[in-house]
């Protein structure tokens, strides 16, 4: 008897900045040069520069020019350079994890209360420079999550194109890094970096069967949360 039962899969793309895009579109283009080509998962999951790879990948253009416009140089760009200390930033990262006990939320809304608090170009501004890395404003048809948090309460905010919110906004919550980018006003709520609960974010990829997931900060992706090898280990005691 011939079996119905069709394997589905997830494409889980995490956060590392503007060299995280340039890494995982340099993944994905090794893998299409080989023959795999991951994009026609069932389910694209990004958070922060793997928002905007999610976004880019599921716009229909050729994965060959979005990979070619990662060696454009930066003064040829819109993108901008920002100073900051990072010392000063994981500093005030783990006083806030020291500060708000065990409880995930408390630690996010910590570090959502610093990230209101530090200077900051204007959110018109930074929205420009995501609209320039998407070759495409409108979600998807292609089934794309994308992960940011509520620096008030914490508590993550997962979005899609059932959920009212532009693309463009939503990427660029999600990649509103804390104390460097300025949390993104949404429906009267601001938001920050969906890397804040997760570098990856890889348990949403829950009861999918196969699941590729990109990592670019490594091992510096378990600063905060669980981290992605109890989420793999969790997907894995699935049977994923």
């Amino acid at each position: 008897m011939k079996s119905n039962w069709k394997s589905t899969r997830a494409l889980v793309l995490g956060g590392g900045g503007v060299a995280g895009v340039a890494w995982e579109l340099g993944i994905l283009m090794g893998f299409h040069d080989t023959g795999v080509d991951v994009r026609g998962a069932d389910i694209i999951i990004g958070t922060s520069a793997g928002s905007v790879v999610g976004a880019q990948i599921t716009s229909g253009t050729e994965l060959e020019s979005l990979f070619n416009a990662q060696l454009i140089p930066i003064e040829q760009t819109k993108e901008r350079k920002v100073e900051f200390d990072p010392v000063q930033m994981m500093e005030a990262f783990s006083q806030a994890v020291a500060g708000a006990g065990p409880d995930p939320k408390a630690i996010r809304a910590r570090i959502g209360a610093f990230a209101l608090t530090v200077p900051a170009i204007p959110e018109a501004e930074r929205r420009a420079i995501i609209e320039t890395r998407l070759p495409v404003h409108m979600w998807p048809k292609p089934r794309l999550l994308i992960v940011a948090v509520d620096t008030e309460t914490g508590q993550e905010y997962i979005m899609d194109r059932t959920t009212g919110v532009s693309l463009v906004d939503a990427v660029s919550a999600s990649c509103a890094v804390p104390g460097i980018w300025p949390p993104v006003t949404i429906a009267g709520h601001r938001y920050m970096d969906g890397g804040v609960r997760s570098a990856t974010n890889a348990d949403l990829a829950h009861g999918y069967d196969r699941i590729v997931i990109l990592n670019p900060l490594g091992a510096n992706a378990n600063f905060l949360g669980a981290g992605l090898d109890s989420e793999v280990a969790a997907l894995e005691r699935e049977g994923r």
